[in-house]
């Protein structure tokens, strides 16, 4: 059978066949659509708290003024949009509150967990593909005024990096070009706890010790979820041997592989929740 346009074999480094949903082009704009709003509704209250704060009376009406709350600006976007998109891709979500609207998140196409040189590199990417150009046009509102040919060779700039995901079938900007990562469609978020709650049935039969679920972390967990959800007997039996001689577990006459990683992925999660909240947090199997 021919695999759609917008799905993708990812091969984990547990050996687990995956099937991913590249987000749409329209899909990704609409996130940084909302990212962008979030970023300026943040930084207009920034603006407000300053003025009431006094930095606009301190320096008074006229030029000077207007000016200083340049910089502010400026800088401020800078600033923030750069923490905003590097945090929110960085956490065990690994999407910004757009991306999450949408059901949208970034992952490394090599199969392995999101690194932070990743992260960095794609968002560094934004800058040159996106808002350093759209700074430049609107330094030059309301001052010296931008040439027609910086103008056009800057749309020109920005058209290119736009238009990108359009030319290659994985739907990549630069950033991802650079990063190694994508940007796929995630489950909803209500599935994920329906998943849980269908797992802590299956406990009472399975017993782990700790050394048994600290055998793996985070991104393995997020594996075993999407084997869980996909729900394929053939992947659900190479995954539960796969863990059964990680963790030393003995089966039993009435061994059930789904019984058997639904229990694991309740304690599992269970466990990796009480770390957290200690202050310990297990990217994966590799994080001592």
């Amino acid at each position: 059978m021919k695999t759609p346009s917008a799905q993708r074999v990812f091969i984990t480094p547990e050996g687990v066949d995956l099937r991913l949903q590249i987000a749409s082009v329209g899909q990704r704009v609409g996130a940084l659509v909302i990212d962008v709003a979030i970023i300026l509704l943040v930084l207009i209250a920034l603006t407000i708290g300053a003025l009431l704060l006094g930095v606009g009376a301190a320096v008074g009406a006229g030029q000077l003024g207007t000016e200083i709350m340049a910089v502010i600006w400026l800088l401020g976007a800078f600033l923030l949009r750069n923490f905003y998109f590097f945090a929110f891709e960085l956490s065990a979500a690994a999407a910004t509150p757009g991306k999450r609207m949408l059901g949208l998140r970034v992952a490394s196409r090599d199969g392995g967990p999101l690194k932070a040189e990743s992260v960095f590199a794609r968002n560094a990417m934004r800058e040159l593909e996106l808002f350093l150009p759209i700074t430049l046009l609107l330094s030059g509102v309301g001052g010296d005024r931008v040439d027609g040919w910086t103008a056009l060779l800057t749309l020109i700039w920005v058209s290119g990096f736009v238009l990108l995901p359009l030319l290659n079938k994985d739907r990549l900007r630069a950033g991802d070009i650079v990063g190694g990562t994508w940007v796929i469609r995630a489950p909803k978020q209500k599935l994920v706890r329906d998943m849980a709650d269908e797992s802590i049935q299956h406990r009472a039969a399975y017993v782990f010790t700790t050394a048994q679920l600290d055998a793996y972390g985070v991104h393995e967990l997020q594996v075993l979820e999407t084997v869980l959800r996909q729900n394929q007997p053939a992947t659900l039996r190479v995954v539960a041997e796969r863990i059964e001689a990680k963790i030393g577990w003995k089966r039993t006459a009435d061994h059930h592989p789904r019984d058997f990683l639904s229990a694991y992925y309740a304690a599992l999660r269970e466990r990796l929740e009480q770390r957290l909240l200690m202050g310990v947090r297990r990217r994966d199997k590799h994080d001592v």
